[in-house]
């Protein structure tokens, strides 16, 4: 039988992650603020957690997905905490997005209290998580990587360890560059399209199988044709992992202009109240500023 594991963090990401844990045979403890996706999963198999404590108490492997640093130090050294209750040989491995300082400063002070800690970031969104192809990208010792690959590979396809504590973060960071700068320049092109008269479907079946082709395109342009913003990836979060890119980089001295005039975009879509939307909804300030709206036509095949 395999191991009893803790889940902490059941929202958008969360909720399907530790319902493809069930899936692969494995006991679950979860613990969330809100109490509908634990009844939720509790009715398929897991049992609660009272507490991250309670939690922490019955399972010495914790897995955490989680908004932000402050909702991850919280869940940790908070009131009924995770140290609170961890055991001996206790592992932390925090799937949250939050910044490679922050990684390291949390690893630092588990080990103070002898637990070991992987940062292990993920990409691919709502859609991967439900179907289990999640990419990891992991920081920490490689040791206690290689003892619970198999974990992270019972919600992703794959799980690579980048090197020491902070470099799974830094390496989420530099896909959030990648991710949202692919999606405002689909934007730009779409929107230039359809204001040229041309219909944004076909000119997104043209370029789908050439250069332009990408993971990114044929995830967001089909449902930004369906006006679809539904969120898979909050502009809000994407928001966050793009200021904790900024705070980063100037750190280490490192211009990135692109990101910084992304960073404005989503800002102006925060005034616009667009902040719960999907980050493919990134499309409506280009949108705004062009006077056109990208979508699929009425004799579209």
């Amino acid at each position: 039988m395999k191991e009893k594991i803790g889940f902490i963090g059941l929202g958008i990401m969360g909720k399907p992650m530790a319902r493809n844990l069930i899936k692969a045979g494995y006991s679950l403890v979860v613990y969330d603020i809100n109490p509908e996706p634990v009844k939720e999963l509790c009715a398929e198999g897991a049992e609660e957690g009272k507490s991250p404590k309670d939690l922490a108490g019955k399972c010495r492997v914790i897995l955490t997905m989680l908004p932000d640093a402050k909702d991850v130090r919280d869940v940790i050294f908070g009131g009924n905490g995770i140290v609170e209750g961890a055991g001996k040989n206790a592992v932390l491995i925090d799937m949250s997005s939050i910044s490679p300082t922050a990684s390291k400063e949390i690893a630092g002070e588990l080990a103070k209290h002898n637990i070991a800690m992987l940062d292990a970031p993920v990409s691919g969104g709502e859609v991967k998580a439900i179907d289990g192809t999640l990419a990891f990208m992991v920081g920490g010792p490689e040791e206690v990587f290689e003892k619970h690959k198999d974990i992270l590979l019972a919600m992703g396809s794959t799980a690579v360890l980048i090197g020491e504590s902070g470099s799974g973060s830094m390496t989420k960071l530099a896909n959030q560059i990648i991710v949202n700068l692919n999606i405002a320049a689909m934007s730009e092109a779409l929107v230039l399209a359809a204001k040229a008269g041309v219909d944004p479907e076909k000119v997104y079946e043209a370029i789908r199988g050439g250069l332009a082709g990408s993971v990114v395109l044929d995830a967001k342009a089909p449902l930004v044709l369906k006006r679809d913003f539904r969120p898979g990836g909050r502009i809000s979060i994407n928001l966050k992992d793009i200021n904790n890119v900024m705070e980063t980089a100037h750190e280490m001295n490192v211009p990135l202009p692109l990101t910084a005039m992304l960073r404005e975009i989503m800002y102006a879509l925060k005034v616009d109240g667009k902040l719960n939307d999907d980050h493919g909804g990134i499309i409506q300030y280009f949108e705004k500023l062009a006077g056109i709206t990208v979508e699929k036509r009425n004799n579209s095949n």
